[in-house]
């Protein structure tokens, strides 16, 4: 990869891509069709600014409907430093045209698409020799299983991502053993505490 100007600036919004996905937990195509109006206040979290919800417009569509809208809250501050600063600083260098409403511009100033996404991200892994079977995807499912493994209501988690059924969204919960551990000494410690309580 050239690390010229014009590299630097695609490779610093491909970071901010993939931060994106992890940071709401996107699919490739939701994160594509972002737009610029696509932010919006929350007033639970002020702190956040302009960017405390995300209105996903192009969610997985169902059998005989159309792509399901959702908004998802931020949860993580540090990803929303990573968008504005994307937003102001580098995303105005790509813009060939004034009015363009995409998130995402590539070089020529037009809309960056889900296979370009998967493309670069591939590019990337290669680069770092990661396992191969890395892709855009693996970041969604990671931002499911820190979110459990923070302690976050499966059930909050689940609207976030936009699943329809508790079960899809446990099938991407691939938590640690480490955490798994945690869980099982807690619920050991809550067992034998109930039980000396109750022989007391």
């Amino acid at each position: 990869m050239r690390l010229g100007r014009k590299g630097a600036l695609t490779a610093y919004r491909d970071a901010t891509v993939f931060k994106t996905i992890y940071g709401w937990g996107l699919r490739c195509r939701e994160v594509s069709r972002l737009d610029l109006t696509d932010f919006y206040r929350n007033p639970k979290a002020p702190e956040l600014g302009k960017y405390g919800q995300l209105h996903v417009r192009y969610g997985k569509a169902t059998k005989g409907s159309g792509p399901r809208r959702r908004m998802v809250a931020s949860v993580m501050p540090w990803a929303v430093e990573s968008l504005e600063d994307y937003l102001v600083n580098i995303r105005p260098r790509f813009q060939h045209h004034p009015d363009h409403k995409a998130v995402w511009l590539t070089e020529r100033g037009g809309r960056l698409h889900p296979r370009e996404i998967e493309t670069r991200f591939a590019a990337y892994r290669h680069a770092l020799g990661l396992d191969k079977e890395l892709v855009p995807h693996c970041l969604r499912h990671s931002h499911v299983t820190h979110q459990i493994e923070d302690g976050v209501d499966p059930k909050f988690v689940q609207e976030q991502v936009g699943h329809r059924f508790a079960s899809t969204t446990a099938i991407y919960t691939g938590v640690s053993t480490d955490f798994m551990n945690t869980m099982m000494r807690n619920a050991l410690d809550q067992a034998f505490t109930t039980e000396e309580l109750e022989t007391v």
